[in-house]
C-alpha cells in the first residue's frame, strides 16, 4: 500500500511538470503557430540560474522568481531579435529555434562545463501520508505547479487578455481590425511560456541532476504530451501529461525505464493514429 501510494505521488509530481512545461509550448504554437525547439533549453536556463544564484549566496524563495523572470526576459528577446522575423515561414522557425537551442546548449557547457550540478532544496523535512513518508519539497513542486496551472487558466479564459489573446489565435487579422495589438501579445505570450519553461526547470532543479541534457528529458514528454492531447484547447496538454506522465511514472516503477519510454512511444503513436488531431483536437486551436 505504502509502495503504491509513493508510486501514485512521484507519478503525479512528474505529471504536474510536464503540464508546465507543454502548456508553455502548446500557448505560443497556439497563438504564434511557431514550434519552440528551444523550449528545453529554457527549461536547463532556469535550473542554471538557480544554482548560480544560490552558488552567489541568493536565498533559494528570491532565486526561484529570478530564474522565472529571467528566462521570460530570454524568451522576449528570442522573440524579437529572432522568432518575429520568420513567422509566417513554419520551417524557419522550426530551424531557427533549434540553432538557438543548440548554441544556449553550448554555452552552457562552455560556463559551466559538461558535469552535473547541483542545488539544495529549501524544504528537507519529510512528510507523513497514510503512513508513508514523503518529501515536503516534493509536495511543494506539486503545489506551484497547479497554481501556476490554474492561473494559466484564470488568465486565459477569465480576463479581458485571455478573451484578446484567444480572439487572436481564432482569427489573427480580425483581431487587429478591432484594435487588439497583436504585436504585444505575440512578445508577452512568447515570454510567458518561457517563463512557464524557466520556472519548471529552477523548481525541479534540487531534486534531480543540473546537466546540460536535463532539458531534453522534459521537452520530448512535453511534445508527446501535445501530440496525444491535441493543441486545439489549453485542456489538450493536461491530459496528454497525465496519460504520458502517469504511464512513464507508472511503468518505471514496475517495470524498468527503459520499457517505460517504449510503452510511452506505443502509446503515443496509438493515440495519434486513431486520433491525430488529439484527443481534444479540433483541427487547430480556437
Amino acid at each position: 500500500m505504502d509502495q503504491a501510494l509513493l508510486l501514485l505521488l512521484d507519478a503525479t509530481n512528474y505529471v504536474l511538470v510536464i503540464i508546465l512545461v507543454a502548456m508553455g509550448l502548446v500557448i505560443v504554437f497556439g497563438l504564434m503557430r511557431v514550434i519552440n525547439m528551444a523550449h528545453g533549453e529554457l527549461f536547463l536556463l532556469g535550473a542554471y540560474t538557480l544554482v548560480l544564484l544560490q552558488q552567489a549566496g541568493v536565498p533559494y524563495w528570491i532565486g526561484l522568481i529570478a530564474a522565472t523572470l529571467l528566462v521570460g526576459f530570454i524568451g522576449l528577446l528570442m522573440e524579437e531579435l529572432v522568432i518575429r522575423h520568420i513567422y509566417h515561414r513554419f520551417l524557419d522557425t522550426i530551424l531557427a529555434t533549434w540553432g538557438i537551442s543548440i548554441a544556449i546548449k553550448q554555452g552552457v557547457v562552455l560556463l559551466f562545463g559538461p558535469g552535473a550540478q547541483s542545488t539544495t532544496a529549501p524544504i528537507t523535512a519529510q512528510l507523513q501520508i497514510f503512513g508513508a513518508s514523503y518529501p515536503a519539497y516534493r509536495l511543494f513542486i506539486m503545489a506551484v505547479a497547479l497554481l501556476v496551472v490554474a492561473g494559466t487558466f484564470y488568465l486565459f479564459f477569465r480576463t479581458r487578455f485571455g478573451l484578446a489573446a484567444r480572439a487572436v489565435i481564432a482569427n489573427r487579422a480580425m483581431a487587429g481590425c478591432l484594435g487588439v495589438p497583436t504585436r504585444t501579445f505575440d512578445r508577452l505570450t512568447f515570454a510567458y511560456g518561457a517563463a512557464l519553461a524557466g520556472l519548471a526547470g529552477a523548481v525541479m532543479a534540487p531534486i534531480m541532476s543540473v546537466d546540460p541534457q536535463m532539458g531534453l528529458g522534459f521537452l520530448i514528454p512535453a511534445f508527446l504530451s501535445i501530440l496525444v492531447g491535441g493543441a486545439g484547447h489549453l485542456a489538450g496538454p493536461v491530459l496528454g501529461a497525465g496519460l504520458i506522465g502517469a504511464t512513464d511514472s507508472v511503468t518505471a516503477g514496475l517495470w524498468s525505464p527503459v520499457m517505460a519510454q517504449v510503452v510511452v512511444f506505443a502509446m503515443a503513436v496509438v493515440a495519434i493514429r486513431l486520433f491525430p488531431g488529439g484527443l481534444m483536437g479540433r483541427g487547430g486551436p480556437r
